[in-house]
């Protein structure tokens, strides 16, 4: 099936575009923008889902974060608190004697696996540092924060704190190196607080709780604490737990960090070199909006070398300031690679999707045309005469439909033709036939007339000298009349077959009715006749002959007094009818009606309902052909029993015929 067609003869020298083909074009366009819409849609709702998911995963991977670090400050606590209520150590603080108790708390720490673990009295002042020598005592620690809060509340507490160098140098001298701390205050992106830059400080977990007697005295204090520093028990406990040390293209999928202020201090980040990212900052943006806003971060951040989805929240000591945060992330690049290959799942998808639909759409096109094509040819043989033509189809939509309408149509076409042919034959055969009766009734009144007129003529001679009384008078009398009538029907004849050409000239049609009312009016026949005129004073003119169209309305109307034998009504109508450009005569009697069947023969020549020797039956007849000539029409309503209405409509004269006339 070709794409294009020759143009048929006598068209433009365009080629035709077949219906398939517009079809499938058609077919393709839609596919296209279809595919093109949903492919962008569905590419933006793919990334949008992969990043929300993993945005959902970073974000259900801090919230276990979060409770791991939870969990490692509730052991620290009750650590300390277990320490706080053991026997010996109230025993002690009451003899205010230690030294004996020094080996059994190193033990203590050891076995808690705590970093710090230390005793004040009551006021803070420091009697014992497991660990320690017996140099590292007597400072104050009153002002430290838990340990002011414990010496308010009697009660433990445990919160995340800054630790300075030089403190833990005394709690702890080994892991003061840890910290690897000159000073945070290394970049002016990250701006600190003075009261923190002073001096170098590490971030611990810690937390101190009373030593009270029986009355619940306080006898002093015991604080302790795990310092984070380079500690990496908890992100890598972090990382086992959730992502069994996981990864993608050999980097961790997970990662998670405890950050002082905007610092790593322990993490499980790699650097270029492969080893853990400590002394690393975060990004700029996520400090700005964490550390210094103190709201959690949610989104893309470049995380040493390489970028997440991350999500980062602060870090509050027990006065609510903020020390650091606590930050997740999962890679990246996992999540692109997922997006990138869904997406070309999708793609691939939705092009073979449209593929397959062009496909069938090029399928369907040809199965329609082909029931298109039969109609089309079936047209053609309709058009070049041929009614016996019949299409069929089958299939089970329209089109079946269209096929059933068009033999149909054809059928239809066919029987009316046939009819057509028949009705032609009929009216030419009458044509023929009215013709011979012309002609012969010409003849025959042209053979009759003469010696006709001699007879009337004598008859009328003797019936003028005849006498009355005399018997011969009433027999002249009807030889007379019969004469009359014959020479009536005589001139009928002649009428009917010599009709002369109109002598049309512009007229108005309310006048000539009104002198065929006023000619008519005296008559004895209309005494008992009511004429009542509704004639439109607007009528426009009208190219006739005002003799023939005075001959018609004479007719009528004396047709009308005889079918109502001269008692009952005669309505006279005229209006313009602008639609059809045509001025309406009616007239409406009140006599006895005519008969649906004799409706139909009321114009041919020859027949009438009157009486016989009252009619020749050739004035509607005449009427008819005269109305003809002024390309006009003529029709009859009836009711038998309750009148009759005869409707003349005659062409309104144009403005170029009236400028024509008087030309």
């Amino acid at each position: 099936m070709g794409w294009l067609t020759k143009p048929a003869a006598g068209n433009s020298g365009m080629y035709k575009v077949r219906i398939a083909t517009k079809l499938v074009l058609s077919f393709l366009l839609i596919i296209l923008l279809t595919s093109v819409i949903f492919s962008i849609v569905g590419v933006r709702v793919i990334g949008d889902r992969v990043v929300a998911e993993a945005q959902a995963k970073v974000e259900t991977d801090l919230n276990a974060a979060r409770e791991i670090y939870l969990n490692k400050l509730a052991f620290v606590n009750d650590a300390v608190r277990y320490t706080g209520q053991r026997f010996f150590l109230m025993r002690a603080l009451r003899a205010n004697d230690l030294r004996q108790f020094a080996e059994t708390l190193a033990q203590i720490k050891q076995r808690e696996q705590l970093d710090v673990l230390t005793i004040t009295d009551p006021h803070g002042r420091v009697l014992l540092r497991a660990g320690g020598d017996a140099t590292s005592v007597g400072d104050d620690q009153s002002r430290d924060a838990l340990v002011q809060a414990v010496m308010k509340r009697k009660a433990p507490v445990a919160a995340s704190c800054l630790i300075s160098l030089e403190l833990l140098r005394r709690e702890a001298p080994d892991l003061a190196g840890q910290t690897r701390l000159a000073s945070l205050n290394t970049s002016n992106n990250f701006p600190q607080d003075k009261a923190r830059t002073n001096e170098p400080t590490g971030m611990m977990l810690k937390a101190a709780a009373p030593v009270l007697d029986t009355e619940s005295h306080l006898l002093g204090i015991v604080y302790g604490g795990v310092l984070l520093n380079g500690n990496y028990q908890i992100v890598d406990h972090i990382e086992d737990s959730l992502f069994h040390n996981y990864q993608y293209k050999g980097k961790d999928v997970g990662s998670f960090t405890i950050f002082q202020d905007g610092l790593r201090i322990s993490t499980n980040v790699k650097d270029e070199r492969g080893t853990r990212a400590i002394g690393t900052r975060v990004a700029p943006d996520v400090y700005r909006q964490v550390v210094q806003e103190g709201k959690p971060w949610l989104g893309r951040a470049c995380v040493v070398n390489h970028w997440d989805i991350t999500v980062y929240e602060p870090i509050r000591d027990l006065d609510g300031q903020i020390i650091g945060m606590l930050g997740a992330g999962v890679l990246e690049q996992k999540y692109t690679d997922l997006r990138r290959r869904t997406v070309l799942v999708f793609l691939f998808t939705a092009l073979v999707g449209a593929l397959v639909a062009l496909a069938l759409a090029f399928f369907i096109a040809r199965k329609i045309c082909g029931c298109i094509k039969k109609l089309a040819a079936a047209s053609e043989q309709v058009a070049h005469g041929n009614l016996d033509t019949t299409v069929e189809i089958r299939s089970h939509d329209e089109l079946r439909e269209l096929g059933e309408t068009f033999n149909f149509m054809a059928a239809a076409l066919k029987k009316r033709d046939e009819q057509l042919r028949e009705f032609t034959t009929k009216r030419i055969m009458e044509s023929e036939r009215l013709a011979h009766i012309g002609q012969l009734a010409a003849g025959v009144a042209h053979e009759i007339n003469n010696p006709l007129q001699g007879i009337v003529t004598y008859s009328h001679l003797l019936l003028e000298r005849a006498t009355v009384g005399n018997g011969t008078r009433e027999s002249l009398e009807k030889i007379v009349q019969q004469a009359d009538r014959c020479r009536g029907i005589i001139r009928g004849l002649l009428d009917f077959s010599r009709q002369r050409k109109p002598d049309k000239r512009i007229s108005n049609v309310n006048r000539v009715l009104e002198e065929c009312v006023s000619l008519v009016d005296q008559q004895a026949l209309f005494i008992n006749i009511r004429i009542v005129k509704h004639l439109s004073q607007d009528l426009p003119q009208v190219l006739m002959d005002p003799s023939q169209i005075q001959q018609i309305f004479m007719n009528l109307i004396i047709n009308a007094a005889e079918a109502m034998n001269g008692t009952g009504q005669l309505t006279l109508t005229t209006r313009h009818v602008p639609v059809d450009s045509a001025v309406e005569v009616a007239f409406t009697d009140t006599g006895h009606g005519i008969s649906e069947e004799d409706q139909d023969r009321i114009f041919d020549p020859f027949f009438t309902t009157k009486e016989v020797g009252h009619g020749t039956g050739l004035g509607l007849a005449i009427s008819y052909g005269i109305i003809k000539e002024h390309k006009g029409t003529i029709s009859v309503e009836s009711q038998v029993g309750k009148g009759t209405t005869f409707t003349i409509r005659l062409p309104v004269t144009t403005e170029s015929e009236i400028v024509h006339r008087a030309a």
